[in-house]
């Protein structure tokens, strides 16, 4: 049953710019056994091999989210009528040590699956899925759908084999994906060898580049998403450098033409009835964006994710 005390902020009764910015105005609690879906931060950037920034995104989506409101407006979904849902705060992270910040942030994640809270979470460089799927996912592989301009193949980068290029291998090795349900979304940009986008191909992914995209249409696209990830278990991962920088500027590592922010809308949304056991959005740096709208963007994006979550674990009661 949902519990009045997790209702969020009433944007009609507070002013927008008062009290303290969480994610969605939702409640600021501790983990426990109450929660549905955690929004959670991962201030982590220490994966990146350019420009840092991202560990700044979770204070700024927070920020930014100040505008959502609480009803969908095409679904018509009111998560919060649905599930217990709060603003869990951020996982722990050692801003001077990458190998403990990931042990602790799959510990947090880890934690989450032990209450039965299913995450969305605002990275953060894209490493986080690594540890996010070791929390989530090490009992059974599950879906994956990458939106990204990247395929994030390497098996190395500046000798690192963890950071923000490497967590698909890592994932497929370690046994926290299942190849056969992959969609990569949106790759484009220069690579470093051919070998980047290859080891997807051989692995079993299904790649969709964004010169495919381009071709075959949005509702072929998301046709063939469906197909491919179908109802099961699926993990979504969103580096904001798979939309357009002209769309969303602040991002370590932007790629001119891609996706609009409204191609990610309906791509979300068309996961209605899908088993998403949690999400990111990762890769947005506010201090390459003075005029925020990447951070905007952003906590548009977790209200999408949050609503065909909500929809599909609570849309029983």
């Amino acid at each position: 049953m949902v519990d009045p005390r997790y209702e969020p902020v009433d944007a009609t009764k507070v002013p927008r710019f008062s009290d303290i910015a969480t994610f969605l105005r939702t409640r600021r609690v501790e983990m426990n056994d109450d929660i549905d879906i955690g929004l959670v931060g991962v201030p982590f950037d220490i994966g990146l091999n350019y420009r840092s920034g991202p560990r700044e995104a979770p204070g700024a989506v927070r920020q930014a989210s100040r505008i959502i409101r609480q009803v969908h407006p095409t679904s018509g979904i009111q998560p919060y009528k649905l599930c217990n849902i709060a603003d869990l705060g951020d996982a722990p992270v050692n801003p001077l040590n990458k190998d403990e910040s990931i042990e602790t942030i799959e510990a947090f994640f880890a934690d989450l699956k032990a209450h039965r809270i299913r995450p969305i979470a605002i990275g953060g460089d894209h490493t986080i899925p690594t540890p996010i799927l070791r929390g989530l996912a090490r009992e059974e592989p599950v879906g994956i759908l990458q939106i990204d301009s990247h395929a994030d193949t390497l098996d190395e980068l500046c000798g690192t084999k963890v950071n923000h290029a490497t967590f698909m291998r890592r994932g497929l090795e370690e046994g926290l994906i299942d190849p056969k349900r992959v969609v990569q979304l949106g790759l484009r940009g220069s690579r470093f060898s051919p070998d980047d986008i290859a080891f997807g191909y051989d692995a079993g992914f299904t790649i969709i580049t964004f010169d495919e995209f381009e071709e075959m249409g949005r509702a072929a696209a998301i046709a063939k998403i469906r197909e491919v990830i179908g109802l099961g278990r699926t993990y979504m991962t969103i580096d904001i450098d798979g939309l357009d920088p002209s769309f969303c500027p602040g991002t370590p590592v932007p790629e001119i033409g891609g996706l609009t922010p409204r191609d990610a809308q309906v791509i979300i949304r068309s996961l209605r009835g899908v088993d998403l056991i949690g999400a990111d959005i990762s890769e947005v740096a506010p201090c390459y964006d003075p005029t925020g709208i990447t951070s905007v963007t952003a906590a548009n994006l977790m209200f999408e994710l949050l609503c065909v979550i909500a929809e599909k674990i609570g849309g029983g009661r």
